[in-house]
């Protein structure tokens, strides 16, 4: 069977035994951080497959890229079952695949708005707010500062993008100016 496809009803059977306990909002979280460990941590995929690696030891590490000792009983039981079913080495896909399965029922989307400088929070959730009335959902808003933009701002979210830069403007004046 393809790795998606079992990533995906691992993920669906999740999100769906959170809903019914009410928890698809902390399982959320937890699916981030595991998916954010393994990013940040790439021993941890080299580690998780490892067949020398005994299942107590994989639960230990999963349990802890879940949140530790504050990680659901949800998420423990499910980093369980996994195991039992020697899926380890596709909690990765898992773990995605919750979020983007959260992310459409929810009607989450992701915002990202780059500037040369620091904002303002007001400003910040100015820019959240005209996106979430835009896009009809709820955002979830990642700022980043890049002052190689040189000012102005760009905005990013769902299929969109908008660049109000300095920088872009200055090279479409360059590029009028050569030809």
């Amino acid at each position: 069977m393809d790795i998606g496809v079992i990533s995906v009803r691992y993920a669906r059977a999740l999100l769906k035994s959170a809903t019914d306990a009410h928890l698809e909002d902390t399982v959320y979280k937890e699916m981030l951080l595991l998916a954010q460990s393994y990013v940040e941590v790439p021993q941890l995929r080299q580690t998780i497959d490892n067949p020398m690696l005994s299942k107590e030891s994989k639960e230990s590490l999963l349990t802890t890229a879940v949140g530790g000792a504050k990680a659901s009983a949800l998420a423990r039981s499910f980093v369980a079952l996994v195991l039992k079913e020697d899926r380890e080495n596709m909690i990765q896909f898992m773990a995605n695949s919750y979020v983007t399965l959260y992310r459409k029922q929810k009607n989450v989307i992701r915002g990202k708005l780059i500037t040369a400088v620091a904002v303002s929070p007001d400003m910040e959730q100015k820019m959240r707010r005209m996106v979430e009335s835009h896009a009809q959902g709820t955002v979830e808003f990642e700022t980043e500062v890049n002052p190689d933009i040189v000012g102005g701002f760009i905005l990013e979210y769902d299929t969109y993008r908008m660049d109000a830069s300095v920088k872009t403007r200055l090279n479409s004046i360059l590029n009028t100016l050569r030809k």
